[in-house]
Order: C-alpha cells, then structure tokens, then sequence
C-alpha cells in the first residue's frame, strides 16, 4: 500500500520482485480508475474478497502481508464540502477496514496500532517507563507555566506534536525544531498546546530503524539542531548499538504492536544516549542509499515471513 512514485516502496518491490515473490503494489489514489475491490463477509468464515489494480488481481483469502507504506488516498477532485468528507471516509473504512481484517496476515505496521504510537506524549511517558533518557518536556498551552519551564531549563527547544501537511499558497512548508526564549512567548501559546523540551547538550544524532528483529544504526554528524534542514551537509556513519540499548528499542515496538519504526535518538559528549522520538512509518529509503545498509532486504525478509 503506497504512493504514486514512491522511491522506497519501489526498492522493496524490487527485492520482492528479485526474489520472485508475488507482490501486488496497491496505490489507493488509483481507485475508481486502475484499482477496485470487492470483500465478502459471511458468518463463520474469515473475510474473503478480490483487489484489482491494472496489472493483476489479487485474491484476498492468499494475501500474508501488507507494508502500509504511506498510502496517499483519493482526493476526488469532483467532490467538495461533507460530500467530499463522506467519500473519504467510505474509503479509508471500506478498503482500508477491509486490509486489516485478513485473518493471518502480517501487517507492516499495523495502522491503528501506528496511530496510536504517533502520539509524542504518549511516546515520551512509554520511553521513560522503559529506562530511555527523556529531556524534561512540557506540553501546555498557558503561558505562564510555558515562561517558567524555559526559565528554569535555559536552552529549550519548541517541537511540533504532529506533522501536517502545511501550506501557503500551495507552497509546501516545514516547522522545524527550533530554540525558544522567553521573550518569543506570548498570548497566542493559548490557542493549541505546544511542546517545549529542554534541550540536549549533543555531539551526534542518531537514525535507528528497526525492521523485525534486524536493527540498522546510523550515527548522523552535523552542526544543526534539526539536521533535515540541510540533507548535502550531514555525514553518515554506520555504526553498531549496545545490546541493552537494541534491547529497549526492540520492547518499545512491542509495547505498540508495531514491526517496524524509525527512532530519533541523539548521543552526548559522554556517550550516552537520549530519547528524541519514535516515527512509527517514518522514512528509510534515502539513508539506505547513503550508507548501503540492506533495508529493503530486511523489510523482504519480514514480508516474506523470513524473520
């Protein structure tokens, strides 16, 4: 399940396709035009069903394993206001209700157990029930306890909670992390919450991504605070994890149901090691260019069912 000109769903298609493992590559935007489905519910019987894109047909009753990688869903374009509102909801509840009801199949991630793993709250208080380094984070929307955190903590940074799709003018925008002070809070905190943390004195960040049991670390060396600034700047260095470290990340995923996730993590002067965040389908593709390291073949490997 992807996008339209997804570059990493492609290297893990490849590896199937290498491997000569059947594989259907699903993109939801196509339905109505290129991809179709009926399912069957029946009592005592476990869903059963066809899915057919333009290039073949799928028999649901045979399906093992699905990557949900980023699937971008139709906008329908001929639609607007609660009409526009019902249709996307039949969408996502009719096929994507029907996917994750196959009896036996291995879902990579599952994505209501990945929704409730993106929540950056929950994420921190999980971490830190299990032993992470947790800065000391706030999330609040009343500015006098915000002013007090920063004053108490000095060097505090501002996170958003969720990504969105932000825009201006059609022109596609980032927020990144960024240092806060005192004197740049004012009433308009009180809207939303916010998330401040106190901010790690580090020498290196750190991109682990779990695929499975395999566990790939990446040391990322820059002079940025948020280093998806500036991609050209950053160097990358393969490098291995303590076993207890690799231990912990592997009992996160576990706590939330979820196969796969990309975790944020970052290293001091010291060497050890503190929690950023989970991203739970969070993106692999262009560090596996960068360093090599066989991803795609791992997530093969667990969509095959070999680990």
């Amino acid at each position: 399940m992807s996008a339209v000109g997804d570059s990493t769903a492609d290297m893990v298609t490849a590896e199937l396709n290498e491997r000569e493992v059947p594989v259907a590559r699903v993109e939801p935007a196509d339905f109505g035009r290129e991809l179709s489905f009926t399912s069957v519910i029946s009592a005592g019987d476990p869903l059963a069903g066809t899915l057919a894109t333009a290039s073949r047909t799928v028999d649901l009753g045979q399906v093992r394993s699905i990557y949900w990688r980023r699937p971008e869903w139709p906008t329908f374009p001929d639609l607007s206001g609660p009409d526009l509102t019902w249709a996307k909801a039949q969408m996502r509840h009719g096929l994507g209700g029907a996917l994750v009801s196959l009896p036996g199949c291995v879902a990579v991630n599952d994505p209501l157990a990945e929704e409730a793993a993106d929540y950056k709250p929950l994420q921190l208080a999980v971490a830190s029930r299990f032993g992470f380094s947790v800065p000391p984070t706030l999330v609040s929307n009343r500015r006098a306890d915000i002013e007090e955190f920063i004053t108490a903590y000095g060097q505090v940074i501002h996170k958003t909670l969720r990504w969105t799709d932000y825009r201006r003018a059609e022109e596609g925008l980032s927020v990144w992390t960024e240092p806060v002070t005192v004197d740049e809070i004012d009433d308009s905190v009180g809207l939303v919450p916010h998330l401040f943390q106190a901010r790690v004195n580090k020498v290196a960040d750190l991109r682990v991504t779990v695929v499975g049991e395999q566990v790939f670390g990446v040391r990322i060396d820059s002079d940025l605070l948020d280093w998806r600034r500036d991609y050209g700047s950053l160097t990358y260095t393969v490098i291995d994890l303590p076993d207890r470290l690799v231990k912990m990340l592997r009992t996160y995923l576990e706590h939330f149901r979820l196969a796969f996730g990309c975790f944020d993590l970052c290293v001091d002067a010291k060497g050890d090691y503190h929690w950023l965040e989970l991203n739970p389908n969070g993106e692999w593709g262009w560090i596996a260019a960068e360093t090599g390291l066989p991803i795609a073949a791992a997530f093969a490997d667990l969509l095959q069912g070999a680990s």
